[in-house]
């Protein structure tokens, strides 16, 4: 084993065995962040708490032109863990535990390579992204800080992502009017029966969609998450909520997208609106959303990180693309082992990882 994936190692055993699951969001700037304190040599370190365990850390060193970002945060572990979650576990060709491919194994790397190498480098390290919150980021690009890219740590298999889709989740409700239901019913009458025709007229815009095509990708992701609504079945419902999620291509107009799902069926829903919004990566209309994916592809060309396929799985990437930043998704893991009991990471792509930084961080770029 290399020196620099063995620091690695050392590193995430130790960031994994601190509790960042969100929710609960029960993260303060103590704990892990003391460690990186403590970890991070002569840099210019600025911790900052928004609240609800959002928490930026912001680390310096000389004056870097690239910001390289990664989330602390953690989903909660499943029932199904064959040993503790926090406790780093390592075999021939993984290292497993909560966050080690998503993605405390990249934040690691860059604490080790932030130690091995002397080089200018900036990190951004957060803890709100599996919030839905984007609290962090926001909240960072208000004072506008000034890099000519920025490289955002996700699985994804040591390639360079330049584009994925944008994500959109809504939440509605129909009104009907309670009522026997043994009578005759006009179309408004039962707000259950409003609901379920508009799902099969959303399924049906959503099928009309399927031709669309960005970098690889192809129509509109759609799901029909959760509806409650009713009572028995011999009332009439008065009331139906909807919620539903929706994942456009870059250069689809989400806006649009939206009214067309509002107003897909009359009687339109009485409530309406968004609970969280991700932009897709590249932002922006088709002519600037093209441009920037091609100057993150010269980028990731000039880094000599191979280029992958765009992803469906949304990053806060697209927070930064939308800033005008030259921004890519990097980094060690598959997305097949986020989220999963026994989560890993393999170490070939850890180390790998860790060496490109180091590599990059000596080149000054």
């Amino acid at each position: 084993m290399d020196k620099l994936l063995k620091e690695t190692l050392d590193h995430l055993r130790a960031l994994v065995s601190f509790d960042t699951r969100n929710p609960p969001r029960e993260i303060g700037t103590g704990g892990i962040f003391d460690y990186l304190r403590a970890n991070l040599p002569g840099f210019d370190v600025q911790v900052t708490d928004f609240g609800a365990g959002a928490v930026n850390l912001y680390a310096v060193r000389g004056k870097p032109k690239v910001l390289f970002n990664v989330h602390l945060d953690t989903v909660p572990d499943s029932p199904h863990w064959t040993a503790s979650p926090h406790e780093l576990r390592l075999t021939e060709d993984r290292a497993i535990g909560l966050g080690a491919c998503d993605i405390k194994g990249a934040a690691a790397a860059l604490v080790a390579v932030a130690n091995a190498s002397n080089g200018d480098m900036a990190l951004l390290l957060s803890t709100d992204e599996e919030a839905n919150d984007a609290r962090c980021i926001d909240g960072f690009l208000k004072g506008k800080p000034a890099y000519d890219a920025v490289i955002v740590a996700e699985p994804t298999r040591g390639e360079a992502v330049l584009a994925h889709r944008g994500i959109h989740s809504v939440q509605m409700r129909f009104k009907g009017r309670a009522a026997h239901a043994s009578g005759e019913q006009t179309p408004s009458d039962s707000a259950l029966h409003q609901g379920i025709r508009w799902g099969a007229a959303a399924l049906d815009h959503v099928q009309a969609l399927s031709h669309e095509r960005f970098g690889g990708l192809t129509g509109l992701r759609f799901n029909i998450g959760k509806v409650e609504g009713g009572i028995k079945a011999n009332m009439i419902a008065p009331t139906t909520d909807i919620r539903f999620g929706f994942r456009p291509l870059p250069t689809m107009d989400a806006d649009q997208l939206l009214e067309t799902f509002r107003t897909l069926v009359e009687p339109h829903p009485v409530e309406y609106g968004e609970t969280f919004r991700g932009d897709s990566l590249p932002a922006g209309d088709t002519a600037t959303a093209e441009a920037r994916r091609l100057a993150a592809r010269d980028l990731a060309d000039e880094l000599e990180i191979p280029v992958g396929n765009a992803v469906d799985f949304w990053t806060e990437a697209a927070l930064f693309s939308k800033a005008g930043y030259t921004c890519f998704v990097y980094g060690p893991g598959d997305i097949a082992q986020a989220h999963t009991a026994d989560e890993w990471v393999a170490l070939d792509q850890l180390a790998h990882y860790a060496q490109t930084i180091h590599r990059i961080v000596d080149r000054g770029i």
